[in-house]
């Protein structure tokens, strides 16, 4: 009898002991854990030590990656906010937040975690960006430091030594970008529109590049940067916006029916360029358009600013100036009577180009130009940055001019894309 007790009580105790390692093992094994964004860091910031805020569904230790860490080495369930160690001035697009929790058992020792790859943030501790309200999408102040080319195909390519070699970049998309002003940069963000309403963009400098959600599918021809917006137009008078950097866009009431083919932005104000001679102009950031008469019919196809003028160039020789904020304008002395595709500024200087590959400059604020030399193939579209012009065209022209546009040197033995593919517009 003595014996039958002993015997009972070690089988109940063994119950009891499994029941309560299965459920130990039970409730562990239904444990995750899963982390969230909760507030980027702003960007661009000129907080070299941003605060970045997380969720986690469970508590545990904290490790870093990439380029960032902090002080903050454990996490609570719920909500968490760490401070990043000081930064440099720089785009940071490779820092990562881990959370791991080791859970033991009887039997067993298992590690859970999770990763998050924070959003991609630019440091500018002396706050030069682009965004100066004065300033046109083709000038040279607070610029990126990279020259961005576009063209067919979906083809990128960049320059970081003033167009004198170029890589590839990473591109999203196999559409054509548009001729003339199909990329610019503004907010330390560089964005291309191209056909079917193709919006890409990139936050690191121009080495990779994202898809942007369409607004629909009608193509866009040009893009413009200012006051914080961007602004691009396209096929009947399609035009849309964006306040966030180029992260999504939304439709505007269309000013006309027309092609819109280029846009730019001056002295607060942005101009668009089409077909039919029509010009239209908004002073409230791309929100609303008013119309105004460049006393010309024929195409129009880009625009620039530069001096307190604009300057637009289009088809038959045609180019007009404005020096009243696009209210009015003016013919300009153009020898030559091709069809011109971009026009770009800097340095006191227009440089335009012509379909037969015609580059022509002006200095004396577009009021007359000159030819400056015909390089060969059809040319497309004119970029300035760090004291350089560079023009792009079919074929792989690429071209550089470190003395106003006076000399060109050919770059089209570096271009990456070969002399098979088109690049039609330039930015920087």
């Amino acid at each position: 009898m003595k014996n039958y007790l002993i015997y009972y009580l070690f089988i109940t105790l063994s119950i009891i002991v499994n029941s309560c390692s299965e459920g130990f093992k039970e409730k562990y094994s239904k444990i995750s854990i899963v982390l969230a964004e909760v507030t980027a860091i702003t960007t661009p910031t000129t907080d070299t030590t941003p605060d970045y805020t997380f969720s986690s569904t469970e508590s545990g230790a904290i490790t870093y990656g990439g380029s960032c860490s902090s002080s903050t080495t454990s996490a609570i369930s719920g909500n968490n906010t760490i401070t990043l160690s000081s930064l440099s001035d720089g785009t940071y697009a490779d820092c990562t937040i881990k959370v791991s929790i080791t859970v033991t058992t009887n039997k067993s020792v298992t590690n859970l975690s999770d990763s998050l790859t924070i959003t991609s943030f630019t440091v500018s501790s002396s706050d030069d960006s682009s965004s100066d309200d004065s300033s046109s999408d083709d000038s040279s102040s607070s610029g990126s430091g990279v020259f961005v080319a576009v063209g067919n195909n979906g083809s990128i390519i960049r320059s970081t030594d003033n167009g004198t070699t170029w890589d590839n970049a990473t591109s999203p998309t196999n559409s054509n970008f548009s001729w003339g002003d199909a990329v610019t940069f503004g907010n330390y963000t560089f964005v291309a529109v191209g056909s079917s309403g193709t919006i890409v963009r990139s936050t690191d400098n121009g080495s990779s590049f994202d898809n942007v959600t369409k607004v629909d599918n009608t193509g866009l021809n040009g893009v413009a940067f200012g006051n914080n917006t961007f602004v691009a137009v396209g096929a009947s008078g399609k035009i849309v916006r964006s306040t966030d950097n180029g992260s999504t866009f939304s439709a505007v009431t269309r000013p006309i029916t027309n092609g819109i083919n280029g846009v730019t932005f001056g002295n607060n104000t942005f101009v668009a360029v089409g077909d039919s001679g029509k010009i239209v102009r908004s002073t409230d950031n791309g929100t609303s358009w008013d119309n105004a008469s460049s006393g010309i019919t024929t195409i129009i196809e880009d625009v620039t600013f530069g001096n307190n003028t604009f300057v637009a160039v289009g088809a038959s020789g045609n180019i007009v100036r404005s020096t009243d904020n696009g209210t009015s304008w003016d013919n300009a002395t153009d020898p030559v009577s091709g069809h011109f595709w971009g026009v770009g500024f800097g340095n006191n200087t227009f440089v335009a180009v012509v379909h037969g590959g015609t580059i022509l400059r002006s200095t004396d604020n577009g009021s007359n130009f000159s030819t400056v030399v015909d390089p060969g193939n059809h040319l497309t579209g004119v970029g300035f940055g760090n004291n350089t012009f560079v023009v792009v065209g079919v074929y792989g022209e690429l071209h550089s001019s470190a003395d106003n546009g006076t000399t060109w040197d050919s770059r089209k033995s570096v271009n990456p894309v070969g002399t098979n593919e088109r690049l039609n517009s330039v930015a920087f």
